[in-house]
């Protein structure tokens, strides 16, 4: 007999995580489910726990599933959980914190360095037949300032791997009680003002939203590099391009987007400048059984009470 139904918001799960939720009911809302699919399978289905790995989780998917005890993520970010709804109904929202941090801090890595050393032009050219020994000069990390904004496991990961390249690292977190070996702790002013290359590592928030804004931009060292590794939202795009375009910002290395999946025709698209990647930071194979695992012990951890209070 099924302990109830627990609705997975894509088409798989880690068979690892499954193994987990054996004595349940697993259903699978799609590749890319909308917000209403959603709400259509809470009112079909009336899910105990529903695991969030694509579309927003609002009011009216609760309000659908009575049955609903916890919203457990594929991952660290819940802003597309409305969290605040979610405590109206004393439903639990948890996350899968730190399991996919070594992919992510990886993928900050990768597109830092993209930027630096021109990569993707570079092989751009190449295929075309190019030798651009002689003109080309890349940027040397080494001796530079980076500034990490968030420095939770992933923020924490990645500053590791800067200062192992001799990198200075800033770090702002205001609630860090104390910075990780290697960072000094610095203040946004501090940041805009010395830091040659901004990782972004932090969650959004309503305080935070379009942190990066041409104003704040503006302020930063001419030719700084920007990396977001987070959420779109914390960066005002089109002021972002414009800072591109001027060369007040060198170039840019996102892998996530103020409106996913990007839409055809975005500005960022061919636009010299911006290397893009389509929010793959926390998708590696290690990272998926991690986080497949970690939001299933999650759910556990609320509906498995749950289930032997009411046994009891």
């Amino acid at each position: 007999m099924s302990l109830g139904n627990i609705l997975i918001t894509a088409a798989d799960l880690a068979p690892e995580a499954l193994e987990l939720l054996s004595g349940y009911n697993i259903v699978y809302a799609g590749k890319t489910p909308s917000e209403a699919d959603i709400v259509a399978l809470c009112q079909k289905h009336d899910p105990v726990a529903i695991i969030v790995r694509y579309s927003k989780v609002g009011a009216a998917a609760m309000d659908a599933a009575p049955s609903l005890k916890v919203i457990s993520k594929h991952g660290s970010g819940t802003d597309t959980i409305d969290k605040v709804a979610a405590q109206a109904r004393d439903i639990e929202v948890l996350a899968a914190v730190g399991a996919n941090a070594a992919a992510v801090a990886e993928q900050a890595l990768t597109l830092l360095l993209a930027c630096a050393k021109s990569v993707p032009h570079l092989n751009a050219r190449m295929h075309a037949g190019h030798w651009d020994k002689a003109t080309h000069k890349s940027i040397e990390l080494g001796g530079r300032t980076i500034a990490l904004i968030g420095l939770g496991a992933i923020g924490q990961r990645f500053a590791r791997m800067a200062s192992a390249l001799g990198m200075r690292v800033l770090g702002f977190d205001p609630y860090a009680q104390q910075m990780p070996e290697g960072v000094e702790r610095a203040d946004l002013e501090t940041i805009w003002r010395e830091a040659d290359a901004i990782s972004l590592h932090c969650p959004l928030t309503e305080n935070n939203r379009q942190l990066i804004n041409a104003e704040i931009l503006a302020r930063c060292k001419r030719g700084v590099i920007i990396v977001n590794t987070a959420r779109g939202g914390l960066i005002d795009e089109a002021a972002l391009l414009g800072a591109v375009q001027s060369g007040q910002v060198h170039s840019a290395g996102l892998d996530s987007f103020a409106v996913e999946p990007m839409v055809a025709n975005h500005p960022f698209q061919n636009q010299p400048g911006f290397i893009l990647s389509p929010h793959i930071g926390g998708v590696t194979g290690d990272a998926y059984v991690n986080m497949g695992l970690g939001a299933a012990r999650n759910v556990l951890a609320v509906i498995g009470q749950t289930t032997s209070e009411a046994v009891s």
